[in-house]
């Protein structure tokens, strides 16, 4: 499975350079940037990338009647992929730390490695494409930033990581991924999830701080939280509407 990659040297974002492109491009494009000065996480937050260190890309996803109703779906493999390819390229007892923060950053032993931002473009009740932008630190060394538990390949493995392969490897792997059923997908997706078994949570919208297990999570993407004080009570969230308290 070959993976057709666009190299820019600098670029604002890849995800807004992907948008433009779009209607003529083929599933599984990857547009990627030595440097993207503008570069977009999740919350509205910019992504620290120090120029031709690490991987910053978009993936153009073309996905096969896939309602809105079911977009996690997406996500969960996009993230997936990227897990798999972080593992492949650490030692096998530092690839055991690499899990899934939801809905989809990428952790490694309690500190982000990659942030993922999918973006969806509908045509009616269905996808018509999506748009994955994916940041993964590489070959950082030293993160200036004030995110607060960043990491880098680099720092965990004390190798230096070829970038052009190891994007080859990342798109092959979400490609591969893409190809798996729904259920597939959603039974590989929750074993994968960091800290399902208890978290300290924030709900956005109240400032209450609690303690919870992920109970699960909806084909919406919505999270479904089982209180840790003992009760049966569960509370369902969208993205934002809570966020862990590291």
């Amino acid at each position: 499975m070959e993976v057709e990659v666009l190299w820019l040297d600098s670029v604002k974002s890849t995800n807004s350079y992907m948008a433009e492109i779009a209607a003529d491009a083929p599933h599984g494009l990857v547009v990627a940037a030595r440097e993207q000065t503008a570069g977009r996480g999740q919350r509205g937050n910019s992504w620290e990338a120090e120029p031709g260190k690490n991987l910053t890309f978009s993936l153009l996803i073309r996905p096969d009647g896939v309602d809105a109703a079911d977009q996690f779906c997406i996500s969960e493999a996009v993230a997936l992929g990227v897990v798999d390819a972080i593992k492949a390229v650490l030692p096998p007892d530092e690839g055991r730390m690499v899990a899934i923060k939801w809905p989809n950053d990428i952790y490694w032993n309690n500190r982000k490695i990659c942030g993922i931002l999918i973006e969806n473009s509908l045509m009616g009740r269905s996808i018509n494409h999506s748009i994955a932008g994916i940041g993964i630190n590489v070959n950082q060394a030293v993160f200036v930033s004030d995110a607060p538990n960043p990491v880098s390949i680099l720092q965990i493995s004390g190798r230096v990581t070829n970038l052009e392969s190891f994007l080859e490897l990342v798109g092959k792997s979400i490609l591969e991924r893409l190809s798996m059923s729904r259920e597939e997908l959603h039974r590989e997706y929750m074993p994968s999830l960091w800290g399902r078994d208890g978290l300290t949570y924030r709900d956005t919208a109240t400032g209450e701080v609690f303690r919870a297990s992920i109970d699960g999570v909806a084909p919406s993407g919505h999270i479904t939280l089982r209180l840790s004080d003992g009760s049966p009570q569960t509370r369902v969230y969208a993205f934002k509407e809570v966020a862990v308290v590291l």
